[in-house]
């Protein structure tokens, strides 16, 4: 299919993560102080909206500490910058077993919690955005399955909605989004849609070109979507998504190098974006432009 060039793009920054890179780089940030320091720094360089998950503050370990989510929340809401809060809501589902000979039961190390607890602190902190992992997957990250049945995702999605809060799909492969349908062919998710499409996350979707658009040809139309890549493959899919008409993802949770060997901040990842979409010949725009386009409630200081 031809493609469609996005000239009005927004830029999303995914801000720390819950990948284990808190003691790669010392620009991860941990607490919520420093967390929503670096989200602040990446509106500022031109990011609409910031993706975060919270970490333990002294260990940097991913965590679903509801206050930890409050505080990050109040931080970038009191902050003078205008910028988008779209929280995870895709903890809680981590499926480990104890090697092959003990699949009757699961490890110890598993974080497996009902939806009420999933999305407690999005109901609580009520964002303008939150994320819904549309589906299983198996993560190489270590061996585990992130677990996202059906029951739990229409239960999760429907809390979340009832809260407000927009939903963003996150789409690691084209099963996916063919489930993500059916939650708004059932009037679970609500219009306007918007997608994330997650590229070369070992193991859903590789990042080569031929399955990115496969997965962009699977976005139906008057769907809003953006998408990114992992690692060295960032910045392309800067390039890749505006060209194939959607917005991009940056920042630390997916790539933790401005250049080979660099380490770089969030609000650098963010800048580079920035250059790229311009000079591509594309805008990007701002926190209010983007809540005009996705039919957004801006929420003030708690």
């Amino acid at each position: 299919m031809p493609l469609t060039m996005n000239r009005e793009v927004f830029i999303t920054c995914a801000v720390t993560g819950s990948g284990s890179t808190q003691d790669v780089s010392p620009h991860v940030p941990r607490s919520p102080e420093a967390i929503a320091s670096s989200a602040i720094d990446a509106a500022k360089a031109g990011a609409a909206i910031v993706h975060c998950h919270v970490r333990d503050p002294e260990t940097g370990k991913p965590s679903r500490d509801p206050a930890l989510y409050r505080e990050v929340t109040e931080r970038i809401r009191d902050a003078e910058v205008d910028v988008i809060l779209n929280l995870t809501a895709g903890m809680g589902g981590d499926l480990v077993f104890d090697g092959t000979e003990s699949m009757n039961r699961m490890s110890q190390s598993s974080d497996m919690a009902g939806a009420a607890e999933r999305v407690k602190h999005i109901v609580d902190c009520r964002p303008e955005i939150c994320t819904l992992d549309c589906g299983t997957m198996n993560f190489a990250e270590a061996d585990y399955v992130m677990v996202n049945t059906p029951g739990m995702l229409r239960d999760m999605a429907a809390r979340m909605t009832a809260s407000g809060v927009r939903i963003e799909i996150e789409a690691f492969d084209t099963g996916h989004l063919w489930f993500a349908k059916q939650l708004v062919k059932e009037g679970i998710i609500p219009d306007p849609v918007l997608v994330q499409l997650c590229m070369g996350v070992p193991w859903g979707a590789p990042d080569d070109l031929n399955t990115f658009m496969a997965m962009v040809n699977n976005v139906p139309d008057g769907w809003h979507w953006s998408a990114f890549a992992l690692g060295r493959n960032e910045m392309p899919y800067v390039a890749a998504s505006v060209l194939a008409g959607g917005n991009v993802r940056v920042g630390l949770e997916d790539n933790l190098y401005l250049s080979k060997g660099v380490l770089a901040t969030n609000a650098q990842l963010v800048d580079r974006a920035v250059t790229i979409v311009e000079n591509m010949g594309a805008q990007v725009i701002g926190p209010d432009a983007v809540r005009e386009r996705l039919q957004l409630q801006k929420r003030g200081p708690l």
